[in-house]
Order: C-alpha cells, then structure tokens, then sequence
C-alpha cells in the first residue's frame, strides 16, 4: 500500500479530514528537531507535530536511518517498520496519546 493511501484511510476512518504530511530525514535532522521541541538531545525514529489548520492538520517526521536500524534490531522489512511509524506519527498528530488506545488502533491500521 502506498503510505498517502494509508493515511487517508486513517483518517477517513478516524472521521477526519485534512492532510498530514509526511517527510523523511536523516537521524542528524531529527536530533535537532528532537532536541528543539523535546529537548531531548538524540535521534528519535518519528515525531509528530498536530497544527490543526484549515484542512491541514500536522506532520510526521520519520528518520530513515533510525528506521532501518529499528528494523533490524526487531527483524521486520524496512517497509513493515516504516509503515509502523506512519501510523505512529498519523494517530499522534490526531490525537492519540500511548497507551492501550494508540496500540489497540496501531494493531487495527497495521492491517491495512
């Protein structure tokens, strides 16, 4: 599936509407965005930003390095990891906090 597919049935789903963007760094960028709006000072796989303007509502920021690693590291297809991820960032930007919530409807799109 491709991943704007993926999102839109997210979000139809979900009874929203709008567009997230999603964009792919290297783990350098999102250190920064990292340390800049988390004040954590290190890479981190996906952040999510929830803007909630007109007909746009946030975006996901994936890192690809840190996403084949976390593949690795947990013996899936790249492509399975970053699926994960965008659906991660997609429930964050809506509203998900973690918890069983979020991994209920993580289980329910990883299927999709």
């Amino acid at each position: 599936m491709k991943f704007a597919a993926l999102v839109k049935k997210i979000l139809k789903r979900e009874g929203r509407s709008g567009t997230i963007d999603v964009s792919v760094v290297d783990d350098q960028t999102i250190h920064a965005l990292n340390k800049r709006f988390r004040k954590k000072d290190k890479p981190t796989d996906v952040l999510s930003f929830t803007l909630n303007e007109t007909g746009f509502l946030g975006d996901v920021i994936i890192s690809e390095e840190t996403t084949r690693k976390n593949a690795k590291r947990y013996g899936v297809a790249y492509e399975e990891e970053f699926k994960r991820l965008v659906i991660h960032g997609v429930l964050h930007v809506i509203g998900y906090d973690h918890g069983k919530k979020m991994r209920d409807a993580e289980a329910v799109y990883s299927q999709f």
